[in-house]
């Protein structure tokens, strides 16, 4: 039985892609193994958000051809799409695939085995997709913002949404697999609708329909554009049990003319009026975000001025990032005169701000008590992980076997990445409830994510 080796760079989406290239394998007869197996293929779902993310890629690749020099060594994602978009190679790579191309990965990778018929035996049996706690349902591709340091307009360049139909129908086997929580994603979610092939429903409709599904508990938002979550984006999160209450509204700056100059279409103002309609619609609603330091004419009062609207707006969590010019950006033909030492020193800055934020969210909730979704066993024997639905990581001492299930937990001290709590539920009842289906792991899928 040929063996296939796959690994993800980057954002929900290409994790998404990644499991569905998988499931190709997997029906051909591939035996899967993690990447840093011996394989005959090996197949890298790259990313070029930043400059690490481009050297990791490409460090995958080099890697995957050492541990065999006679494997096919296949590379999509934006990295790849952006190499071959300049005319270059990845060395280490035999196949480079188009993102365009990307769900074709085993036909095209299959065609550079001749022999693979030799190799291959009966199919594997398909796992379920909702073999897992949480699972990632992509409605959406395609980015037309142009903001001044992306370069994924580029790289995934139709604006293209999935059917209404076929959403709903993916959702619906997540459901009866014993998937408990679904992430809706696209690279620009907010962009789902009629005019881009939905069918005629809007990102709204894609959530309460996702939220209704038997057997699907929760429904998480990833990332989406400040101005594209409206009032029918709200309307439903306040009139749908199912809805996670947390929204991650991707910011960049809290300076308005570094706003402008990145090309953002929102001011700092728009935003927090946003985030305080949020506040009054939503109960205990989480707000993350992303904010990127030492971008070109970042001044001391411009980045001042975004420490002080990180402390504004108190964001649940934060991903903080150091600019860094990506190819064919707006950004990449300015002066990047901001050196290093002084995007360290404001990243250090702004981290020890949005850090505060979260500890400071979380305390409002301790002793309070919270629905948890476990998801995971700690180092800790006897210590499970899970998250509520507004994005606090919970540990408590629960048996492995309801990894799968949602807790109540009572919350009860702050830890350093979120809070301990201890399960107030008949831990007998638990277990004695607790299906085999709902008790799984994740599905084993080789992945690794880059900021």
């Amino acid at each position: 039985m040929p063996v296939a080796a796959l690994t993800t760079l980057g954002c929900k989406v290409n994790q998404y892609e990644t499991e569905k290239i998988a499931e190709d394998f997997l029906r051909a007869g591939f035996t899967l193994v993690d990447f840093d197996s011996p394989a005959d293929i090996y197949v890298i779902n790259s990313c070029s958000v930043t400059n690490a993310a481009d050297k990791k890629s490409r460090y995958l690749a080099r890697r995957a051809q050492r541990s065999n020099p006679a494997a096919v060594v296949a590379m999509t994602g934006c990295h790849s799409q952006q190499v071959i978009d300049d005319g270059g190679w990845v060395d280490g790579a035999t196949l480079l695939i188009p993102n365009d191309r990307k769900m074709d990965a085993y036909a095209l990778v299959a065609a550079q085995l001749p022999d693979l018929d030799m190799l291959s035996s009966s199919p594997a049996t398909l796992p379920p997709r909702g073999k897992r706690t949480r699972a990632t349902l992509k409605i959406q591709d395609g980015c037309e913002h142009f903001c001044g340091f992306c370069q994924i307009p580029y790289t995934r360049k139709v604006l293209e949404s999935r059917s209404f139909t076929d959403v709903v129908s993916e959702a619906r086997d997540f459901g009866v697999s014993g998937c408990r929580e679904v992430v809706v994603t696209g690279v620009c979610v907010g962009a789902y609708g009629p005019e881009s092939g939905s069918g005629g429903e809007v990102l709204a409709d894609v959530l309460r329909a996702v939220a209704a599904q038997p057997g699907i508990d929760r429904v998480r938002l990833s990332s989406i554009q400040p101005i594209e979550v409206i009032d029918s984006v709200i309307d439903a999160y306040a009139s749908t049990p199912g809805l996670c209450p947390h929204l991650h509204l991707s910011c960049q700056s809290g300076d308005d003319t570094i706003l402008k100059a990145m090309n953002r279409p929102y001011t700092t103002a728009f935003y927090e009026e946003l985030v305080a309609k949020l506040r009054q619609r939503i109960p205990d609603v989480a707000i993350t975000t992303d904010l990127i330091v030492g971008y070109p004419g970042e001044t001391e009062a411009f980045h001042q001025n975004t420490l002080a609207f990180a402390q504004r707006v108190g964001f649940q969590k934060t991903h903080v990032f150091r600019y860094s010019p990506r190819p064919r950006t707006k950004a990449a033909d300015m002066v990047d005169d901001v050196d290093d030492a002084t995007k360290k020193r404001r990243h250090a800055e702004l981290q020890a701000v949005v850090d505060a934020s979260t500890r400071s969210f979380a305390a409002k909730y301790i002793g309070r008590t919270m629905p948890v979704l476990l998801e995971n066993s700690e180092g800790t024997a006897g210590t499970l992980s899970g998250f509520t639905t507004n994005y606090i990581r919970v540990t408590c001492t629960a048996p492995k076997a309801l990894i799968g299930n949602v807790v109540n937990v009572s919350l009860n001290a702050l830890t350093n990445d979120g809070i301990a709590g201890n399960i107030v539920d008949d831990l007998d009842v638990l277990m004695e409830a607790a299906s085999p289906k709902l008790a799984r792991q994740p599905l084993e899928l080789p992945v690794l994510t880059s900021s």
